[in-house]
């Protein structure tokens, strides 16, 4: 992991990728995506099957498997874990709602289960939440079905589900536990929680009362001699399917290391004391030959294979919107941030911490999604370096060559290449007079200070949850202010409306359109500056199999195995 570990290992507590990744280890959500399959494609977990859809799309119907059993844990009598039930899912739904447990991910279910916005608001004003109080669109038909109605049709109900934030939870352990709770996990996945050394690594022993399930089958190839999706015949020649039809997890431990600095990392993947790796963009051409991104004969001499991950990555500048001086709509405080933007140089930045192999392109929607743009570039976006531009919109900001303008508190987290990036930025910005007050931080500090509001300007990477552009869009969506994901405090009327109906529209030509709109609406008032697609580079070790590297989802060490001596 390449930082100092996660926030939290509460999922209501949870927002990054970090917190993702050690979460997914111990809980299990309704829904999972198939592994090694690409494009993803959702298929049940907790589930016997995917839920039956109705009344137009609003009625969802769920069987839940009857093994699941949670982890054996003292907060259960004789310290045995019992059987999940349909209870557990909304008690772990409705934990979103209670303002107490301090949730990031409420705006996943804001608005989209009849009763449930109305059951918050009521519950987050009396003295003590009640979890038994019913939501009207929460139906339990016995102790492994249920029903949920949503207010309206929901394309992303269903990647919700997958979302390690909806993972279901033991009552007993969070009361077990109380405020506690977020460094005692008890779930129903593959691995149990066993330590957590502050700064170091984060310790999983198997769960040895897993549910049975099972490493995929291989499919084979179609009657028609086609492939049953693409790469298929390479992950038969790699070895992909060798252990097919397995019961999971297939190793006894996993150890996850955290790094906040690269090249201690990349330092042990050389000694074989990790398993693998992302590249450093500093030790790119050690290992690659940068012309034809091919593997150096002497990694795969060594029996290291190479992995590229193209990412649904948002690398950028964030605005709080809120601020006095940098924030704000009415046109001179446009024009700042529209200076800012041509200040930077995002090829530059490109070159030089990631050997020129990100994707630059404008506006919030990642490539690959539907309303990302043609060629990646939008004419009227405010792409830098175009300094003669700036200098203009700067004056007529009211800041000619900077006089007046305070300096711009600029958040980033202290890890690997940021100091760099942040010194490029400095001198970027300082070739048109705005000056940068730099605070390196560490990433929870970093967030703090983006939750509560503090940091008037930021950085960091969004990695989309789903492969809909919608995830990205409701980022700069009004009612999602911080401490919700709208870490811009982005809240314009005309974008809500737009984002209103286009999150219930399933795919189509239509909700393109308004993807598009509200594309270009962001990037006219530049609550951003950026983006950058990332694809990451990952060297893995022979000793290590069934890794098929993705940043999509998380719970893939539980299919994972090693080679014995």
């Amino acid at each position: 992991m390449r930082t100092s570990g996660p926030n939290t290992l509460d999922p209501v507590q949870g927002s990054t990728q970090y917190d993702n990744r050690a979460c997914s280890m111990v809980y299990q959500t309704l829904l999972q995506y198939r592994y090694l399959k690409r494009p993803v494609e959702l298929v049940p977990l907790l589930l016997a099957e995917m839920p039956e859809v109705s009344d137009g799309g609003r009625r969802y119907r769920f069987r839940l498997r009857n093994d699941v059993y949670f982890h054996d844990h003292p907060c259960f009598p004789s310290g045995k874990g019992r059987k999940l039930v349909a209870d557990d899912v909304f008690y772990s739904f409705k934990r979103l709602a209670d303002n107490g447990n301090l949730p990031k991910a409420w705006w996943l279910l804001k608005e989209t289960i009849v009763g449930f916005d109305e059951y918050r608001a009521e519950q987050n004003e009396v003295e003590e939440f009640d979890y038994d109080a019913p939501v009207e669109g929460m139906k339990r038909i016995n102790d492994y079905e249920f029903e949920i109605l949503l207010k309206q049709p929901f394309y992303r109900f269903t990647y919700v589900l997958a979302m390690f934030q909806t993972a279901v939870v033991p009552r007993e352990a969070v009361e077990y536990y109380g405020p506690r709770f977020s460094r005692h996990p008890v779930g129903t996945g593959a691995f149990v929680f066993d330590r957590w050394d502050i700064g170091s690594q984060i310790t999983y022993r198997r769960n040895p009362n897993y549910w049975e399930e099972y490493y995929p089958e291989d499919p084979g190839l179609n009657k028609d001699g086609s492939e049953p999706y693409p790469g298929y015949q390479e992950d038969k020649e790699m070895g992909f399917y060798v252990d097919a039809g397995k019961r999971l997890p297939l190793v006894d431990r996993v150890d996850l290391e955290f790094f906040v600095q690269a090249q201690p990392k990349w330092l042990k993947f050389r000694k074989k004391e990790v398993d693998y790796t992302i590249v450093p963009a500093e030790n790119f051409e050690e290992a690659y030959i940068k012309r034809t991104v091919r593997l150096k004969q002497e990694f795969a001499d060594e029996g290291v294979r190479s992995h590229a991950e193209p990412l649904l990555d948002m690398i950028y500048m964030g605005f709080n919107m809120e601020d006095p001086v940098f924030g704000g709509y009415d046109e001179k405080r446009k024009w700042l941030r529209q200076a800012i933007a041509l200040a930077v140089d995002w090829q530059e930045w490109n070159e030089t911490f990631y050997n020129g192999l990100n994707i630059i392109y404008d506006g919030p929607i990642p490539p690959g999604l539907e309303g990302h743009p043609q060629d990646h570039s939008l004419p009227q976006a405010y792409r830098g370096p175009d300094l003669q531009r700036a200098r203009q919109l700067l004056e007529k900001a009211g800041y000619p060559n900077g006089e007046g303008l305070p300096k711009l508190e600029f958040y980033v987290s202290r890890g690997e290449r940021n100091p760099e990036v942040s010194e490029m930025t400095t001198r970027n910005l300082a070739r048109i007079g705005v000056r940068l007050d730099v605070r390196l931080v560490d990433f929870s500090t970093l967030m703090d200070a983006v939750r509560n509001k503090r940091a008037p300007a930021f950085s960091f990477a969004w990695g989309s949850d789903y492969p809909d552009a919608e995830n990205n869009l409701q980022l700069f969506y009004g009612p999602n202010r911080s401490p919700s994901s709208n870490n811009f405090n982005y809240d314009r009327p005309e974008y809500n409306v737009l984002y209103e109906q286009a999150r219930v529209m399933p795919p189509s030509p239509e909700r393109t359109k308004l993807y598009e709109q509200m594309r270009d609406m962001v990037v006219e008032d530049v609550p951003v500056i950026g983006s950058m697609a990332r694809t990451r580079y990952y060297l893995i070790h022979d000793r290590l199999r069934n890794f098929k590297p993705t940043e999509d989802f998380f719970n893939w060490p539980k299919y994972l195995n090693v080679k014995q001596p």
